[in-house]
């Protein structure tokens, strides 16, 4: 393979949402121009560019839910919504100067790693190769949709899309609707729905657990004192932060501490909802916070209306024309929208990325996506996963575990600068030990064993292979320096990894 013929960079980044948007900027920041960035859409953004469904919105305060570098002082609302999102990682990408490195409407087709060189080849959807000495996978954890499993799905002939694709283009009006799932998507775009639809029905697997969200505009006032006193600005935040911070306490050290939770979520079906037969069928039997605790004050009260029905009898097949339940009932419908929101425990598709020897990542993971400190993968020299496995959060925002991953790297990169390190790659032992230890601190939390089927858990193993088991502080602690003990340096095969490393806190 001629080296003359591929273009080269020092780092090539996959996606361009807050993951790769905030790589992009740290390497900016620093005063590295030789990178680039593959995004498959025709602009950045990410999930906050795919996902345009009606309602859509985000659940985390978004003075917290920005980067730490880029405050913005005139967020609309306590929770903005998913316009405003997108336009603020656009002026991110324009004000830090990442554009022109970011090649748009340009897909990855695969990227692999060719040893002999020590660099990673590079190929796009078009079939121009690139190499690169480092690559970021900065995709993300919920970019792939998730479809349910229901036979004749492809069968029926009237409209059915994903909240992800959603075709405004189609009038919902008048229409018979079916939504299937009742995750985070679909409580923010159910009431709109209900809103046009002649009639909606919503197929329920599992009830959420759903409180009160305390959403509001900004006042001018404030967007004022904060363009004026960023300290302020930083001072709700943190108070945000800390705030949210303290829920791991009732999901991981003590449980019983959700009853207090349970409570505000009960209350808040009683006073949304007045049929009692609804009450009881939106009403979870499994304990808080076992699924994601959403949030939505306009949720209840659009299945209260005389419109829509929730059906929580489970779908036997879909017709050309209609559902068909396992009680053999059978509705018409016009449309179908799928609320099942993302394949978190599957974050990569097949044959995508391929480490050494040619080995698929995928085929790594046989229990689950696994990673030393969420990041780095045995097997996958200069390679970090950004929202890797064990990442992910039911409590606070993931634009703060982003941030710390992306102070890993960058550390990673400056000790091969400064040692003239050519390949990292993290040791087996390190990997294992360090994920026996993420696993055991799992054993008993509310994500675990709160009595639910969730989306945290693989389907094979049932290994909890996408949330942190911890205070965030605590991971933002341990990446904070790259810690070259747990790793083989240059493609070394002695194991250099230390018995202090792999004892590293989880």
């Amino acid at each position: 393979m001629s080296k003359q013929s591929i273009e080269h960079h020092k780092v090539a980044i996959v996606g361009s949402g807050f993951s790769g948007l905030g790589m992009a900027i740290r390497l900016k920041q620093k005063g590295e121009n030789d990178f680039i960035v593959f995004e498959k859409e025709a602009g950045v953004g990410g999930t906050w560019r795919v996902n345009h469904y009606p309602g859509c919105a985000c659940d985390v305060p978004s003075h917290l839910y920005s980067f730490s570098f880029a405050p913005n002082p005139n967020w609309s609302r306590m929770f903005a919504p998913q316009p405003e999102i997108k336009k603020y990682l656009e002026y991110c990408a324009d004000k830090f100067g990442v554009m022109p490195h970011i090649k748009l409407n340009n897909a990855v087709a695969g990227a692999r790693w060719d040893e002999a060189q020590q660099l990673w080849i590079i190929k796009d959807q078009s079939g121009k190769q690139y190499s690169a000495n480092m690559l970021v996978a900065g995709a993300g954890g919920l970019s792939v949709p998730a479809y349910p499993n229901i036979p004749g799905l492809e069968r029926f002939e009237g409209k059915a899309f994903h909240s992800q694709d959603w075709d405004h283009n189609y009038d919902l009006s008048g229409k018979r609707v079916a939504v299937i799932g009742t995750g985070a998507s679909a409580i923010q775009f159910v009431p709109e729905v209900q809103k046009q639809a002649a009639k909606l029905e919503l197929y329920q697997r599992t009830p959420p657990w759903i409180l009160s969200k305390p959403d509001r505009a900004m006042t001018f006032a404030e967007k004022l004192l904060f363009k004026r006193f960023p300290t302020a600005q930083r001072a709700l935040r943190d108070g945000i932060y800390w705030s949210l911070e303290s829920r791991v306490v009732g999901m991981l050290i003590n449980p019983r501490l959700m009853t207090i939770a349970k409570r505000w979520a009960l209350n808040h079906i009683r006073n949304q909802i007045s049929d009692p037969v609804l009450r009881e069928k939106v009403t979870p039997d499994y304990t808080i916070g076992c699924k994601r605790i959403l949030m939505s004050d306009n949720y209840y009260p659009a299945l209260d209306q005389p419109n829509v029905d929730v059906i929580t009898t489970g779908i036997k097949e879909v017709k050309a024309n209609s559902i068909v339940t396992v009680d053999g009932e059978e509705r018409e419908v016009d449309a179908i929208i799928y609320g099942t929101g993302f394949r978190a425990t599957d974050p990569v598709p097949k044959g995508l990325f391929f480490g050494r020897n040619g080995v698929d990542l995928v085929d790594t993971w046989p229990e689950g996506p696994e990673a030393y400190k969420g990041t780095t993968i045995s097997g996958f020299p200069n390679f970090f996963m950004l929202m890797g496995p064990n990442t992910g959060l039911g409590h606070n925002s993931m634009v703060f575990m982003i941030e710390s991953q992306v102070n890993y790297v960058m550390s990673a990169m400056d000790f091969m600068e400064r040692k003239r390190v050519k390949q990292i790659d993290v040791a087996p032992s390190a990997q294992s030990a360090y994920n026996h230890r993420i696993q055991n601190k799992l054993k008993g939390s509310v994500w675990n064993d709160g009595g639910c089927q969730s989306w945290y858990l693989h389907p094979v193993s049932g290994k909890n292979v996408t949330l942190w088991p911890g205070f965030t502080w605590q991971f933002r602690q341990q990446t904070r320096h790259f810690d070259a003990g747990a790793y083989q340096l240059n493609g070394a095969e002695e194991q250099t990894t230390t018995q202090g490393t792999v004892g590293a806190s989880a």
